[in-house]
């Protein structure tokens, strides 16, 4: 174990001069660039597909209304939109696929890591989301379908990681590694499930609602009691506390696309994460720190607020009234206000996307805490 931190260590970024070998040789420019894109593929991990979630979420969207009223803008303003969403989601799957490549040691510390492990769900969720948002694709197509094994497939087999030792690990396990990144693979789960009964397969629809819906319950009321997985979140990703939003929001939508109606077990998912949204809103204070300087987590504010934008439109669709029409602009036009707000920020703020002081990813630090927690669990057992 000593050695593999000792491997890591010597890849760090951080540990060659610029414009020097270690061995002390002046290094030609070619080789700088190399390096500087050596550096980006290990600072790069899961976590930047927030993003992707984001943008697809967003672009889902606008699909929705754009279908509800042909008169708000031209269907090429759609395709475009898809189009700069899926050139950006697949800029990020080339780049991680690289670093798969490359630093596969680095990703398996994403996959020991109680946080890291949760954001390879990221990926799949953004890619659900974008094949529902595709203008051009219906759901009962037989491309769809098959890229919808795609991606469910590598979700699944997430699950049976996840889950598996959420249900075999020793006494506290859940309790030590629980977090709010966690509801990530009841999300990848809920997806799945939407896009499964949007082509009318209800019960692979069914499965995948299950799958999410029981280990939601089981990781809310975790979460709920503040156990030491909560306090050892770092400051900075704070953010991702919204995601107690995304899953009742997502829940909700399963369920309607399966039931084919927003019934009483989606109002009652929406009204949920309704109240967590207040919830977190009238507690500023606790995103203060992270709030300080620009970070690439800011972007899990967006996702969640646009899935319960989401809801609200297909409440709206079944309740018909003034109040929910008003809580369904107010909720698009803060969806729409944070996602400009994100794209100006990291144009803005583009140097500090790869930082060198990532309290979870950093390749220095990241088998460090790997291997605390395997030491903390196997003390559990």
């Amino acid at each position: 174990m000593a050695s593999e931190i000792t491997i890591l260590q010597m890849e760090s970024p951080g540990n060659e001069s610029a414009g020097y070998q270690q061995d002390g040789s002046v290094s030609s420019p070619g080789d700088g660039i190399f390096s500087g894109a050596e550096t980006m593929l290990m600072k790069f991990h899961a976590g930047y597909f927030r993003i992707g979630m984001s943008v697809g979420c967003q672009t889902l969207l606008w699909k929705i209304l754009a279908g509800e009223n042909h008169d708000l803008f031209h269907p090429t303003v759609l395709i475009v939109l898809w189009s700069m969403a899926f050139f950006l989601l697949f800029c990020l799957s080339v780049f991680y696929l690289l670093r798969c490549f490359f630093h596969f040691r680095l990703v398996q510390c994403e996959f020991l890591h109680h946080v890291g492990v949760n954001y390879l769900f990221a990926p799949w969720i953004s890619w659900f989301l974008l094949l529902q948002s595709a203008p051009f694709l219906p759901p009962r197509a037989t491309l769809y379908k098959v890229l919808w094994w795609i991606f469910a497939i590598p979700v699944v087999v997430l699950d049976v990681k996840i889950y598996g030792q959420w249900f075999t690990k020793g006494r506290r396990f859940l309790c030590s590694v629980a977090n709010p990144t966690s509801q990530l693979s009841v999300i990848g789960n809920l997806v799945g499930a939407q896009a499964a009964g949007r082509m009318g397969w209800k019960e692979s629809a069914l499965c995948f609602f299950s799958l999410g819906i029981v280990h939601y319950l089981v990781l809310f009321v975790t979460l709920y009691q503040r156990f030491s997985g909560v306090d050892r979140l770092p400051s900075m990703l704070r953010p991702v506390f919204f995601l107690y939003i995304a899953a009742p929001s997502f829940a909700s939508l399963a369920w309607e696309s399966i039931s084919g109606a927003f019934d009483t077990p989606s109002k009652m998912l929406f009204f949920l994460s309704l109240f967590l949204f207040t919830a977190l809103i009238c507690r500023p204070l606790l995103f203060k720190r992270s709030m300080k300087r620009f970070n690439i987590a800011w972007w899990a504010f967006s996702f969640p607020i646009s899935a319960l934008a989401l809801a609200s439109i297909e409440y709206h669709h079944q309740v018909k009234a003034l109040p929910a029409k008003v809580l369904m602009l107010l909720l698009l036009t803060i969806s729409v206000f944070v996602v400009i707000s994100l794209i100006a920020a990291t144009v803005l703020n583009s140097g500090l996307l790869l930082p060198d002081d990532d309290p979870l990813f950093n390749p220095s630090t990241q088998r460090n805490s790997t291997l605390d927690e395997s030491h903390r669990q196997e003390s559990l057992t």
